[in-house]
């Protein structure tokens, strides 16, 4: 067990403690059947997006998904001029839960630095935001540094150390009176290799999120320098070092975050990307962020995933590892609570416009939005 210590107040340091191994719990693999341990969400955008998003069927025939090479394709329709309500696209939800682990993504690539674009992988809880959510990979239009963030209900709120990153918010409240609307407490990649282009120029690499009820910590590896024990497939978060974000302090986090679903989508514009378009450099493109994404199927090429593997790994020791399609003994990760038909306690409204984006520019040589 790798088990993220508390946080000491007085160094800020984080420390693991090793007293048994993570095991494989669900390998979701990279054939067609890795399609069959998500729903296809085809509900409106809960974020505004201007986004149509399909089903397996329609994705398939349309091309947005595929598997071949030892890889997961997802990505957007780069070909047709787009009528309402959007671009399709494909948003995936896991039909396993997880309360704990470790979940390791391997990516050839992610959805590039695009004007319009909002990619996520993240993870969700049915009852928002009571059971959580964990941003692991976040951005839009041209952003250059990932953005990991805790959005929970009252009573939660991060030290602002022990992770390389840098916090730009920290009440994950989503409805923090000091804070923009539903901010969260959100940590910014150090790295411009960490997101978008920059990412797939240094060749893809690796996401790695331990959550344990002492707290959540996000690594990224770039390919060149991803820990031999992930590619053996025997991960030892100890002994990687600061981890990019750690989201640890004034929170209880087993009380904030359980039965969580992995969540894949590309959407466009919407209440982030739409609505900081006027003040980015991306307005001098087009006058609206639907308009260029309507318009402009061509400049979406970039924007899919290639998925070398997804994993999740658990605590203590197991008898046997298996692929997620495969549903036996572990009935409290196998409940599936699909998006379509979830009902959550309060306006679901995903990271909105934020005055911080001046500061990141700022803050970020190379950084904007």
């Amino acid at each position: 067990m790798h088990v993220l210590s508390t946080l000491i107040p007085s160094l800020g340091l984080l420390a693991h403690l090793s007293t048994a191994a993570y095991t494989l719990q669900d390998d979701y693999g990279t054939t067609d059947s890795f399609f069959d341990n998500f729903d296809f969400y085809t509900d409106s955008d809960p974020t505004n997006g201007y986004v149509n998003y399909l089903d397996r069927s329609s994705a398939s025939s349309g091309r947005l998904i595929s598997t071949s090479g030892g890889s997961v394709y997802i990505g957007v329709d780069t070909v047709n001029t787009a009528s309402d309500p959007g671009r399709s696209s494909v948003r995936l939800t896991s039909k396993n839960t997880y309360t704990h682990g470790l979940v390791i993504l391997d990516l050839e690539h992610m959805p590039g630095s695009v004007c319009g674009t909002w990619p996520a992988f993240w993870m969700l809880g049915s009852d928002w935001p009571s059971n959580g959510e964990i941003d692991i990979i976040e951005g839009v239009n041209t952003q250059t540094n990932n953005q990991m963030t805790l959005h929970t209900s009252d009573g939660c709120s991060i030290n602002d150390s022990g992770f390389s990153g840098s916090a730009e918010t920290t009440n994950c409240y989503v409805e923090a009176s000091d804070q923009s609307a539903n901010a969260g407490c959100a940590i910014i990649g150090s790295s411009d290799q960490s997101y978008g282009d920059g990412f797939n120029k240094a060749g893809g690499g690796v996401y790695a999120t331990e959550w344990t009820s002492s707290g959540i910590s996000v690594w990224y590896f770039a390919n060149a320098s991803i820990p031999s024990d992930i590619t053996s497939g025997n991960p030892d978060p100890s002994g990687w070092g600061t981890p990019s974000a750690a989201f640890t302090g004034s929170c209880d986090i087993d009380s904030h975050f359980k039965n969580l679903q992995i969540v894949f989508d590309i959407s466009f514009c919407g209440d982030w990307a739409g609505d900081v378009w006027s003040s980015s450099s991306c307005a001098s493109k087009d006058s609206t962020c639907n308009s260029y994404v309507q318009n402009n199927p061509s400049a979406f090429q970039e924007s899919y995933w290639s998925i070398n593997s997804l994993k999740v790994y658990k605590e203590g020791s197991s008898s046997s590892k298996h692929s997620a399609h495969v549903h036996g003994g572990h009935k409290r990760d196998e409940q599936a609570i699909g998006e379509g038909t979830s009902r959550r306690s309060a306006p679901y409204v995903r990271p909105g416009p934020r005055p911080a984006w001046k500061h990141r520019r700022g803050q970020y040589k190379h950084g904007h939005v």
